[in-house]
């Protein structure tokens, strides 16, 4: 039998299969779009998980499809929604839509969900703050964030915190940025805070001061637990790079 043949036979198997599991899409399309090749990433992200179930297996396998269909989640909680329109599944929906950077279609969501009696909350406020910012519109970040203030001035978050002195760096208030951040330094968790504040000095001209900053971050991480620095790897890449700069 010509190889052709059995790779084309192989190939509308798969494809009857994943119609039959639900599975159709995305994989249909990759199926036929890179024969063989299409064929061979089906079998190990959906069937070698299937047949050697474990927690490691299926968070692989959601991994893999993740990245072969980036906006699966997006399509079935777009259909949710559609069929229940409830504060929780729109909630879900604009988190996947700034996973995604829709940071716009996020924002409506989350306006939406602010204007019912039940959505009335700051945690949806601060979601809409974050979608303004990842729009790259700060000062409407700045706007929203001040406006949770004085509708919620017990509301006590590390994150709005930290959105708003990004927001006041972002539109060009540098000063009052560098307050927030001074004050973020001492009690965040984790050391973007830190690092964010120390960047900034080092803009500002203030470099003594910056190098003093990402020396005591270094300092005390090193004293850390090791799982704590894998956490913050990032953040202290970029202060050391900055200290060798």
């Amino acid at each position: 039998m010509p190889v052709a043949l059995v790779v084309l036979l192989l190939d509308l198997t798969l494809i009857y299969h994943a119609s039959r599991t639900g599975r159709l899409r995305p994989w249909a399309f990759i199926i036929l779009l890179v024969p063989l090749m299409g064929a061979l990433a089906y079998v190990a992200v959906e069937l070698i998980p299937e047949w050697f179930s474990s927690p490691g297996a299926r968070q692989a396998r959601q991994r893999v499809a993740s990245r072969l269909d980036p906006e699966k989640r997006y399509r079935e909680l777009s259909d949710r929604l559609a069929g229940t329109d409830t504060i929780a599944n729109r909630a879900a929906l604009a988190e996947e839509c700034a996973n995604l950077g829709r940071f716009v279609e996020a924002e409506a969501h989350y306006d939406h969900i602010l204007k019912l009696p039940m959505g009335h909350d700051p945690a949806y406020a601060l979601h809409k703050a974050q979608a303004e910012f990842g729009a790259k519109r700060p000062a409407d970040a700045l706007a929203t964030l001040d406006d949770l203030q004085k509708q919620w001035p017990e509301f006590d978050s590390a994150d709005a915190h930290l959105l708003y002195a990004r927001a006041l760096e972002e539109v060009g208030r540098l000063d009052e940025a560098l307050e927030e951040y001074h004050a973020l330094a001492g009690y965040f968790p984790g050391a973007e805070a830190r690092v964010r504040y120390g960047m900034l000095l080092q803009t500002v001209g203030r470099a003594a001061e910056a190098r003093m900053v990402f020396n005591e971050l270094l300092i005390q991480m090193r004293r850390a637990p090791k799982y704590l620095r894998n956490a913050q790897a990032e953040w202290l890449s970029i202060a050391e790079k900055q200290l060798s700069a």
